[in-house]
């Protein structure tokens, strides 16, 4: 299948494009920029009036609840959320049941998805057995098997020792460790950000210490080892501080934040609203704008959906009751979007273009981050692209989510930009009529 794309806004930051340039695909993969090749004659094209075409975007954190958890939702149907949302590659937890920590699971899962000709997913694979944080996984089997990195999802090690033989493993291996920075103890059980709000609503609080307590350990544990680590979904303005520092220290570590946490803070969750019940909690305005800050100047690397779809049963319930996560990847675009905006208007930005920073933090950055050969379109790059309307708004609506995952926080939201093609390997799996 050979396509021409014609007339699109093209920005691939990887490659420093910002422009109107037709873009060339034969063979799956990206043929050429600019000027059509020699003797080139396209099967289909699609006119990009008006639409920015960019790399496929790349997300970091997709729960795709399989296998174990279907009722919550099935490959099917998140694949078919990350096609509506321009996502073509995954990458996905391990926190599945069972879990992601031998290499049959992760076969299973592979071929699973390959099956389905949709995005490209790609599984980290269990630290420890089980996420029990007792005993290694045979991390170059998984390895072999597919994964991309190694992680204990939502379960902190508790013994120290443990994740110090892990990173050492890793890092003999050159494998990345993917860690959510929590303390084991402190803040474990927690509901909601510790302060004042979280106390007058009777939440029990998870404090900043869990995040930042937790930061000094790995970063310790880095400078012993030299292992390579990946910090998954930061919530704070001091453990983004920690960061920063550590890497002027020149730490091989990496960080993401969830599309969600640039937006809300503990404000929004209002009278119990179990939509704003997520992992890590909602924190304060100063950690939210310090976020944003972050995001804008490098110090975190990427942006994902942290997509957890939750069903009704276990979502529509007390807060406190309520299970945590929230479907994003219908909304990681629109979300990235709006924080280029917020941006554009109120603060002054230099020399550096919001748009195509945000778009960077879900392509290219992110694809860094996790080590894939993907968001980008340089040419013979494999041809993953999104073609998207940067002023065409959407109310977000539960019922018209892909996603069977139905709560997210931003339900009723009026937010811009709607995916109107997605392209993964050359082929058009999503086109919105």
């Amino acid at each position: 299948m050979k396509l021409h794309i014609k007339n699109g806004h093209l920005i691939d930051p990887a490659n420093g494009i910002d422009g109107k340039n037709d873009l060339y695909i034969a063979d799956g993969k990206v043929l050429a920029v600019g000027s059509a090749p020699s003797g080139f004659t396209a099967d289909q094209t699609i006119d990009a009036t008006g639409l920015i075409v960019s790399p496929g975007f790349v997300d970091l954190s997709a729960r795709l609840r399989e296998p174990g958890y279907e009722y919550k939702a099935t490959l099917e149907s998140e694949m078919q959320a990350a096609m509506q949302g321009g996502v073509t590659s995954l990458i996905c937890p391990p926190d599945t049941d069972p879990v992601l920590d031998e290499p049959g699971l992760v076969e299973m899962l592979k071929h699973r998805a390959k099956t389905l000709n949709q995005a490209n997913v790609h599984p980290l694979g269990a630290l420890t057995v089980g996420l029990k944080g007792k005993a290694l996984t045979e991390m170059a089997e998984l390895t072999e098997a597919g994964c991309i990195g190694f992680a204990q999802a939502e379960e902190p090690i508790e013994d120290t020792n443990v994740l110090l033989r892990a990173m050492q493993y890793a890092k003999t291996f050159n494998y990345t460790v993917w860690l959510r920075p929590q303390d084991a103890h402190i803040g474990r059980g927690g509901i909601a950000a510790s302060g004042p709000l979280a106390s007058r609503l009777g939440l029990s609080g998870v404090p900043v210490m869990s995040e930042t307590i937790a930061l000094h350990t790995i970063f310790e544990l880095m400078r012993s080892t030299g292992a390579r680590v990946h910090l998954c979904r930061m919530s704070s303005a001091a453990g983004l501080e920690l960061v920063r520092n550590a890497k002027k220290e020149g730490l091989p570590v990496t960080c993401d934040v969830g599309a969600h946490h640039i937006h809300m803070t503990d404000a929004d969750i209002g009278f119990f609203d179990s939509n704003a019940r997520v992992t890590p909690p909602f924190r304060s305005q100063r950690d939210r704008d310090a976020i944003r800050l972050g995001l804008l100047d490098g110090t975190i690397d990427a942006l994902c959906s942290d997509h957890t779809p939750v069903d009704d049963d276990e979502k529509l319930l007390p807060f406190g009751e309520a299970s945590p996560g929230a479907t994003g990847l219908e909304l990681l675009l629109s979300l990235a979007l709006k924080w280029a905006d917020d941006y554009a208007a109120t603060q002054d930005t230099g020399a550096v273009r919001p748009l195509a920073r945000a778009l960077a933090r879900i392509t290219s950055d992110a694809a860094r981050v996790a080590g894939l050969a993907a968001g980008t379109l340089s040419v013979g790059a494999a041809a993953d692209v999104c073609l998207f309307d940067p002023e065409a708004r959407w109310t977000v609506e539960a019922s018209a989510l892909a996603s069977q995952g139905k709560h997210t926080p931003f339900v009723g939201y009026n937010l811009a930009g709607q995916v109107r093609t997605t392209i993964v390997a050359g082929h058009v799996a999503y086109q919105r009529s």
